[in-house]
């Protein structure tokens, strides 16, 4: 593990250039969150396949070094392993990069899925992740997990949601759960504040969040009552942020269109009654999400035309996912920029989908512009 990502350093003396540092990342909550749960309760064990630094185990193997287990580029055997844990009553978290849960598949289907084992797969490097390029990208697991029966799929908007589904996965003790989240930082109280209406002084430890009801998402800002046109932003995960903004930039080009702004949470179980709801009172739905073709977006689409409810409304439904291509090295803002899921595309895609391709085509032009060669961020 050491020496595996290996920032730019100065060639003489082999000293890495190490920029100032940011919030905290979404994978060093994931492992104070862990701790916290296993000094709770002790059948608790963590699972890595040879990434203990990436996965953020090796902070928790310095507190429970008899509980967490490497078991090296082995990502089959880590699954079936904590399966059998799962068996004698132990509750396993496997830390596993989105993009190597691929070589485990067939042992999470036979082994914990059709068994219905409580086993936690915690999901690090969803999305886009920046300078490992293509090899790296976590963009097929909910497409690759969503097609499996009695399983809960999560993700996280923001670094306290990222602790309340781990408690969460911790609660569910009849069935495998995942909880899927990016490479890159949190946002801080400022950006919580700012963006999704928390009033916080300081970010609470894991100990003062709780979990979150399975299957229910939130509404984050409302459209207002009085607006004749409205519109609704879905996401999963961590475009929430972008959502927000790109609601910020249909009210700046329009006086006459509401736009709501919702998070899914969930994509199994969805959140059926929410989802309902903004068919049923908004012109628009636009989803976005960090994942490939076949994702949270296309379960929405299939759950509202399966049950007849676009059949009685004006609702036009557009997802937005990442292209069907591989998307190259580089910062996580270029590639998200390149795959059409920033704030200024949601904005435009809403207003295509409203007829207006004239203000939809001002958006993406006065869009801000993302320059190659980004350190890699959440957003």
């Amino acid at each position: 593990d050491r020496m595996h990502g290996v920032a730019q350093f100065d060639i003489p003396t082999g000293q890495q250039k190490k920029g100032a540092p940011g919030q905290p990342t979404y994978t060093s909550y994931f492992s104070n969150t862990l701790c916290e749960l296993a000094r709770q309760d002790p059948t608790v064990v963590g699972i890595t396949a040879a990434m203990p630094g990436g996965t953020g185990l090796d902070n928790f193997g310095r507190f429970f070094p008899k509980r967490t287990f490497d078991v090296g580029i082995a990502e089959q055997h880590a699954v079936t392993f904590a399966a059998g844990m799962a068996v004698e009553g132990l509750k396993p978290f496997c830390a596993i990069y989105s993009t190597f849960l691929q070589r485990g598949y067939d042992q999470l289907v036979h082994d914990v899925v059709i068994q219905s084992l409580p086993v936690r797969f915690m999901i690090d490097r969803a999305g886009l992740v920046g300078n490992d390029g293509p090899t790296h990208h976590g963009c097929y697991d909910l497409a690759y997990l969503g097609t499996l029966p009695n399983i809960v799929i999560m993700a996280p908007a923001d670094e306290i949601e990222l602790m309340r589904m781990i408690k969460t996965s911790w609660a569910i003790d009849d069935k495998p759960s995942c909880v899927r989240y990016p490479r890159g930082n949190g946002f801080g109280v400022e950006g919580l504040n700012a963006l999704f209406g928390y009033s916080l002084d300081e970010i609470p430890g894991p100990s003062d969040v709780s979990a979150i009801e399975v299957g229910k998402g939130r509404i984050v800002r409302r459209a207002k009552a009085d607006m004749k046109i409205k519109v609704a932003l879905l996401t999963i995960g961590t475009r929430l942020e972008q959502a927000v903004r790109a609601a910020q930039l249909i009210q700046e080009e329009t006086t006459d269109v509401g736009v709501t702004v919702a998070d899914g949470r969930f994509m199994k179980p969805l959140d059926k009654d929410m989802i309902r709801q903004l068919a049923e009172t908004h012109d628009v739905i636009v989803t976005a999400e960090e994942g490939s073709m076949g994702g949270f977006g296309d379960h929405v689409l299939s759950f509202l035309t399966n049950e007849g409810i676009l059949d009685s409304t004006k609702c036009r439904v557009r997802t937005m996912v990442i292209p069907d291509q591989f998307i190259e090295a580089g910062g996580q803002k270029q590639q998200y920029d390149i795959a059409g899921l920033t704030a200024k595309h949601i904005a435009a895609t809403a207003l295509k989908a409203l007829d207006r391709h004239g203000l939809a085509l001002d958006v993406l032009s006065n869009g801000p512009a993302v320059l190659a060669g980004e350190a890699p961020t959440v957003a």
